[in-house]
């Protein structure tokens, strides 16, 4: 049988930093970057106990780093055999390297243990393994000579088990039990990716592969929380500057690329919003999200004839439920605008248990929630995953 499980951890205050030694960095991804010594400073999460047999975990942070300060920020999960060693997920600033104590936001490579692994911005447990519990550690460090300290306003963690099994027969359409939501469309900018296409190829290659980021964009411009133009200036054309921004802004540089999940909500985060990644079970979660006026981004992976309309396929791609039809499809502003590049190709109406089978499959129902602190959710459902 197929099983959707999935469980939120947010804390928004009470960070209560404990002082560590002294940190020797030299970023790896800058010619020549000086080892630096940095201050430490760490908050540790309670233990978050899962109430299932959890496979994956993310991580989210909303964060400012002023000049000379940065995050690292780790996990650790457990079960019956114990706690695995703390690993990075990711070393994160919001701006550029910039002066004599350079910071690349980057994810670390190579962390494999017995019960599992890091992929990128994802713990995945082994095969046949779990984990029960979890916590997360975010360590800010400050370079000598810094006149402000990193400040801290969201850390979450999502855990969840999502299996699919392919004997099932197609998957059922939920039910739509959020009916407020059907015939609602959010007004959200479209931006396609298209425009972009081998542009500025130092980050993925162009626009080709900036889904995530454009996607970000179209609902970053929503909650008037985009870029202004002095802060796009550098990008010195006017098509869609501010989407370029947003790449420049999330660029993995060990992963190469401009889709990690947690780096696109930090800079929602660091924008002003509350923002982080969770996973949602099925449409009717979303629909009460849009019938509350929060647009999301989710992650969907699909063949070209499982997606009617779509007119690509994928092993990974984000776009945009901004509404649903009358008949409870959905209506999703998709920054690959059917292959054309062209801003009023992006909107898009999907086949409701097309649209599910696909975000709900190889994806797991993975969804980037995101609003201003005054937009209020709907409420959460009994096994919470969003808060």
């Amino acid at each position: 049988m197929s099983e959707r499980r999935a469980s939120l951890s947010v804390w928004e205050s009470g960070f209560e930093w404990t002082p560590g030694r002294d940190v020797r960095h030299a970023d790896a991804h800058v010619d020549g970057a000086p080892e630096r010594t940095y201050a430490a400073r760490s908050w540790t999460s309670p233990v978050v106990e899962v109430p299932f047999a959890a496979t994956e975990l993310i991580p989210s942070w909303n964060a400012r780093t002023p000049a000379g300060t940065w995050l690292c920020i780790e996990g650790r999960v457990a079960d019956d055999s114990g706690w695995t060693p703390w690993f990075v997920l990711a070393h994160w600033a919001e701006d550029d390297p910039e002066g004599d104590a350079p910071i690349t936001r980057t994810t670390v490579d190579d962390q494999r243990f017995d019960a599992g692994r890091v992929s990128t911005d994802t713990w995945r447990a082994a095969d046949g393994r779990a984990f029960d519990r979890w916590q997360v550690r975010v360590t800010a460090l400050t370079a000598a000579g810094a006149t402000e300290q990193p400040e801290l306003s969201l850390v979450a963690g999502s855990a969840s088990r999502f299996e699919i099994d392919p004997a099932e027969p197609t998957s059922p359409r939920s039910s739509g039990d959020a009916a407020a939501a059907y015939g609602t469309e959010i007004a959200v900018p479209a931006y396609s990716q298209r425009l972009h296409i081998d542009t500025f190829p130092q980050w993925n290659g162009g626009g080709q592969s900036w889904c995530s980021p454009t996607s970000m964009t179209m609902i970053l411009e929503h909650w008037d929380r985009g870029p202004c133009p002095e802060e796009h200036a550098w990008v010195g054309h006017d098509t869609d500057p501010q989407v370029v921004h947003g790449v420049r802004r999330v660029f993995d540089h060990r992963y190469e690329g401009a889709g990690n999940w947690a780096f696109n909500t930090a800079y929602a985060g660091a924008r002003g919003l509350r923002a982080y990644v969770t996973r949602l079970r099925d449409l009717t979660e979303a629909e009460a999200f849009v019938a509350a006026g929060v647009p999301l981004i989710v992650s969907v992976t699909f063949t070209e004839d499982e997606l009617d309309g779509a007119g690509y396929e994928t092993d990974g791609h984000l776009l945009t439920i901004v509404g649903f039809t009358a008949d409870g499809d959905v209506i999703s502003n998709d920054p690959n605008s059917h292959r054309t590049a062209s801003n009023e190709q992006v909107r898009s109406v999907f086949r409701r248990d097309q649209f599910e089978r696909v975000w709900l499959g190889d994806t797991g129902g993975l969804a980037y929630v995101v609003h201003p602190h005054d937009v209020a959710l709907p409420p959460a459902p009994a096994e919470a995953n969003w808060a």
